[in-house]
């Protein structure tokens, strides 16, 4: 779904109509930079943002982003992704070929708390983050009247222990084949293996909490006890090992002893909106790559 006007969609598509994102990975190696420079060019085509990280220049992994514009690249994208593939498998590359006008269809899941749904709400209402909304779902009812003024479809999943698994197939069968990208506003359930299976590297999760420190359930009643002088959160890729995946981006702020439990709460809200909202906007703008469990966030 897109709440942009027609006349900013087709400002954007215009914009965006012949730009290409590249994405690569692989073993470091001499030339790799050269020889994708030489394909574009050869393509004619037009570099307009390069950035590059090799974890050792010797024995590393390398990995490229590419923006790059080209005429008619609508027409264009499969011949140059099989005229690519010479070029990747000469440096034995993980590598993708992306029209930056295609959104990402995007599901989000909520249970009762708001902030994190409204920042991602407001941001995509406003342009700023380039996905269709496709629906949102959640475990409660609560937030249902908040959502149906930007006619976004919203499903009611109710889970509990006894029907987890009927409620997994219920969540399956309205995202299957109709979303690129699932983020968990504060939704307060695990997904289990078998949900993660269909969605490698694009679920993301807010955690109320600067990982890997105060992992689980409470984390602000965590660091109360501790008497923490920082709060934090930490948006990241979700995995089976809770609160283990690779992170995408984390923000904090100094607290003191005056603050207790709720007043870290209340700060904390805010942190995982903004933490969240910038970790979705990266991941829609194909700007972040795994690496084991870490992640290369280009600029």
């Amino acid at each position: 779904m897109n709440h942009l006007s027609d006349r900013e969609w087709m400002a954007y598509r215009t914009k965006n109509k012949d730009r290409g994102r590249m994405l690569i990975a692989c073993p470091d190696q001499p030339g790799i930079v050269a020889a994708v420079s030489q394909f574009l060019f050869s393509q004619g085509a037009n570099i307009v943002q390069s950035d590059q990280y090799t974890t050792d220049p010797e024995t590393g992994n390398f990995f490229m982003r590419v923006e790059f514009d080209v005429v008619d690249l609508e027409e264009r994208i499969e011949e140059l992704r099989r005229r690519f593939a010479t070029v990747a498998n000469d440096f034995g590359m993980d590598w993708s070929i992306i029209e930056a006008k295609r959104r990402k269809r995007m599901a989000i899941f909520v249970s009762k708390e708001d902030h994190c749904l409204l920042e991602l709400l407001w941001q995509w209402k406003s342009g700023q983050l380039h996905a269709d909304i496709a629906m949102v779902i959640s475990n409660h009812t609560d937030l249902q009247e908040l959502v149906e003024p930007f006619q976004i479809p919203f499903y009611h999943v109710p889970v509990s222990k006894e029907r987890k698994e009927q409620a997994e197939a219920e969540q399956l069968a309205l995202t299957s084949g109709k979303v690129d990208v699932i983020v968990l506003a504060r939704y307060m359930q695990i997904l289990s293996p078998r949900f993660l299976q269909d969605y490698p590297q694009q679920i993301i999760n807010i955690h109320h909490s600067f990982l890997p420190a105060f992992v689980g359930a409470k984390p602000y009643e965590q660091a109360y006890k501790r008497g923490v002088k920082l709060i934090g959160a930490t948006a990241h890729y979700v995995t089976e090992e809770l609160d283990a995946g690779p992170i995408i981006e984390q923000d904090v702020q100094r607290v003191t002893h005056q603050h207790d439990a709720e007043d870290l709460k209340q700060l904390g809200r805010q942190i995982e909106r903004t933490v969240l909202a910038r970790a979705v906007g990266w991941h829609l703008q194909d700007k972040v790559l795994v690496y084991q469990n870490k992640t290369i966030v280009f600029p």
